[in-house]
């Protein structure tokens, strides 16, 4: 791994509780990143800190350092309940909710504050009795966390920090009124600490900001180009019979150590995990549709090593941290430019290097100009040639999860109550990106 993303400010190099420093410690971390050394100054000192950085930069260690200072130096009042939470952060997504909570996990494995963790998908009632029995800092996702709110299973009185994560899209997944319904009910904010991160700080985010936050100081770590300059970016035209050729070709020449191929729809995703099992690849399939306990067995099993392919719509474009991470095809253009951004990184994380292999075909190829245009840099055509091509072996067929039998017109699901919809669903909540509920 590169060191050369790291900037010359160490973490000791800050008045940090003891605590805090072993676990940051303990993680191998020495010298901040550049959104780290420019936030970390900020907010330690008190101040609101609105902040913009590229995707892997490092930003949920800055709120997070941040937040466990905060907390450590300022005790809660004798009149705090145990289910008044001290720090809550918002996030898009259950899987950036995930990775935030086990990144907290290490950092403030020391501190002695309890964490908490709500987001939708599963383990409703144990996320709400972890609630009701008291938690210093909750990670979650907008709609869950409402619906506790609601309940009164806990209550935002006693709040210290809030750190909202991925700003603008919240935006993108129809979030922002929960949002701003949950920023009104906490202390105002000059009596909080505030922190918002987002890849852009559009006019819609500023305005967020100052309108919720207490004189935000800006802090901008924009690289010279968008994307991470230490990805290897290329693209290929083939003509659509061609692409899963070309992609088997390709993951003959050059193995992956891990890769990610990005498809648009769930059909496509289906096609090309058929047709890589098919052909010997072992790979692992996710989309927004995917129960939360089999998505987070997959990602640990991709993790881990199990498959060294994962198959994923841009559900794992945002929010996911899996390391080594060698190469992303985006089999499918996508149709918006800041979601390349986001799939190509999820490789050359963390001052690694990696590959991004795009296919423009004759339905996606129109995308291409917009993606360029918005990273400044035009991407480097690579040549097809016969060599690349693979014969690809038939597809394996999906085995899809038999439904029961139903018996008699207009019965309700078990547990739903007369034509009432589950508790632990939200009806805002989005179908294929991952949104929490």
């Amino acid at each position: 791994m590169s060191e050369k993303h790291l900037s010359d400010t160490r973490f000791k190099d800050f008045n940090l509780p003891a605590e805090l420093l072993q676990g940051i410690e303990e993680t191998g971390f020495s010298h901040c990143t550049p959104i780290q050394a420019e936030t970390l100054p900020h907010a330690l000192a008190g101040h609101d800190v609105a902040g913009q950085a590229q995707t892997g930069t490092g930003k949920t260690a800055a709120f997070l350092v941040a937040l466990f200072s905060h907390l450590l130096n300022h005790h809660p009042g004798e009149q705090r309940r145990p289910n008044q939470i001290r720090a809550l952060v918002l996030a898009p997504t259950r899987e950036l909710a995930i990775q935030i909570h086990k990144d907290a996990e290490v950092l403030g494995r020391h501190t002695g504050l309890k964490l908490g963790l709500a987001y939708g998908g599963t383990g409703y009632e144990q996320q709400r009795q972890q609630l009701s029995d008291g938690v210093d800092v909750l990670i979650g996702t907008p709609g869950r966390i409402i619906d506790y709110f609601k309940q009164h299973v806990f209550d935002l009185r006693a709040l210290q920090v809030m750190v909202l994560d991925e700003a603008d899209r919240m935006f993108d997944l129809g979030f922002i009124k929960d949002i701003r319904y949950l920023l009104r009910r906490m202390p105002p904010p000059q009596q909080r600490l505030s922190m918002l991160f987002s890849a852009t700080l559009s006019l819609r985010v500023t305005e967020l900001a100052y309108e919720h936050m207490n004189n935000p100081v800006t802090v901008e770590v924009v690289a010279e180009q968008v994307t991470a300059d230490r990805v290897n970016q290329r693209v290929y035209y083939p003509a659509m019979e061609e692409k899963i050729p070309l992609l088997l070709g390709l993951l003959k020449r050059e193995p992956p150590q891990r890769a990610i191929i990005f498809v648009n729809t769930k059909r496509a995703g289906e096609r090309v995990w058929g047709y890589l099992e098919g052909n010997g690849i072992k790979c692992g399939i996710l989309s927004g549709d995917v129960p939360q306990k089999k998505r987070q067995s997959l990602l640990s099993q991709f993790e881990t090593g199990e498959f060294p392919v994962l198959v994923a719509t841009d559900v794992a474009a945002r929010g996911l941290h899996i390391p080594d991470v060698s190469h992303v095809f985006n089999y499918d253009l996508p149709q918006d430019a800041e979601d390349y951004v986001h799939r190509i990184g999820r490789t050359a994380r963390a001052g690694a290097s990696g590959q991004a292999i795009s296919f423009a075909c004759e339905e996606s190829a129109f995308s291409l100009a917009e993606i360029e245009e918005y990273i400044g840099q035009k991407i480097p055509m690579e040549a097809i040639n016969g060599e690349l091509l693979v014969e690809p072996q038939p597809p394996l067929k999906m085995e899809r999860p038999r439904r029961p039998p139903h018996h008699g017109k207009g019965r309700e699901r078990r547990g739903t109550g007369r034509g009432k919809p589950p508790r632990n669903r939200h009806p805002r909540n989005p179908s294929d990106n991952g949104g929490g509920n």
